[in-house]
């Protein structure tokens, strides 16, 4: 089985692939990259002599290669994207090209050569939530430059699926957290700031609520859609651990043995959404997955990771854990 995977060098994609080259011998697969600023080429050296992997630099968006790529698959996983919603903020033009024009150019090219498609989309497409959790059918009511394009990608893709009939599914996630995660992001940027008994800021109040899963279970709940699950229809991921911003962090610190005093409480971001929560209970009712992964077990897991990594994230640059990066 051929896989073609894109945007494997960031966070979820690398794990995903280590997934599938560790525990699948039957899988052939290519990671396409462009190693922008959240890959990493660390995050998959543990593969990098495997006869069923290679890897390929290049963008989404360049037409010629996703032709020559898709046309030698049987089925691509589309991770690549912009995810940060602090930088949609500051920029929306490398979202619109990622996340609109890359899934564009991916979908001609598997209409083209009659191939499955998964695309790996975000529970942000919802919006904010007072109360409930969004099923799949909910309407998008997306608040942030990221995730308009992301629900704008979702909606080409329902066209594809309804005027030309195109082999396409949709994953839907809560907020990821583990291994390899770009340390812009709240749990990484945590650790390591904590680490270096740095100030760790806090958006707002602190009381922004997120459902957390582990990227293990993530992934293999994609894997699960990819094999098992039905052509045109769409799966929201969650683990049902709605957990708010100012809880993680102090648990975290509880676990590294640091000072709450290192919290600093900074302005809010444009838009921030309150809470985000997903209903999944037609992935585990129709594909028999959950989560695996408790959060105690998960964000220890997460902490010693990097710390015993440090190598991996030393030469970030210093910007990604600017107080308000919105405003860069």
């Amino acid at each position: 089985m051929k896989l073609l995977v894109t945007g494997g060098l960031g966070f979820i994609g690398s794990n995903f692939i280590l997934n599938v080259i560790q525990n699948y011998d039957d899988f052939q697969v290519t990671n396409v990259d462009d190693q922008l600023y959240g890959s990493n080429s660390q995050n998959l050296t543990d593969i990098d002599n495997s006869k069923n992997y290679q890897f390929v630099k290049g963008n989404i968006t360049n037409i010629k290669l996703i032709d020559k790529l898709v046309s030698d698959c049987d089925m691509i996983v589309n991770f690549a994207a912009e995810s940060h919603v602090d930088r949609s903020i500051a920029n929306i033009n490398p979202f619109v090209e990622s996340n609109i024009l890359g899934v564009s150019t991916l979908l001609n090219s598997i209409k083209k050569n009659k191939k499955k498609f998964l695309h790996v989309s975000t529970d942000e497409v919802y919006g904010s939530l007072e109360h409930g959790s969004a099923e799949e059918n909910s309407k998008f009511n997306p608040s942030s430059p990221y995730a308009a394009t992301k629900a704008a990608g979702e909606l080409l893709i329902n066209s594809f699926i309804t005027t030309y009939d195109q082999n396409c599914m949709i994953t839907r996630c809560t907020n990821n957290y583990g291994p390899r995660q770009f340390p812009e992001k709240l749990i990484p940027k945590t650790i390591l700031l904590a680490e270096k008994n740095q100030k760790i800021p806090l958006y707002g109040s602190g009381k922004n609520i997120r459902d957390w899963i582990y990227v293990t279970d993530h992934c293999k709940a994609i894997l699960d859609v990819l094999l098992n699950g039905k052509s045109g229809e769409s799966y929201n991921i969650s683990a049902n651990n709605e957990i708010d911003n100012i809880t993680i962090i102090k648990k975290i610190l509880s676990l590294m043995d640091k000072s709450e005093e290192l919290i600093e409480f900074v302005e809010d971001r444009p838009g921030h959404d309150f809470r985000y929560s997903l209903d999944s209970s037609k992935i585990r009712n129709s594909l028999n997955w959950s989560s695996k992964i408790n959060f105690d077990k998960g964000i220890q897991n997460t902490i010693d990771w990097y710390l015993q990594n440090p190598e991996w994230w030393k030469n970030v640059e210093k910007n990604t854990f600017n107080a308000t990066p919105w405003k860069n």
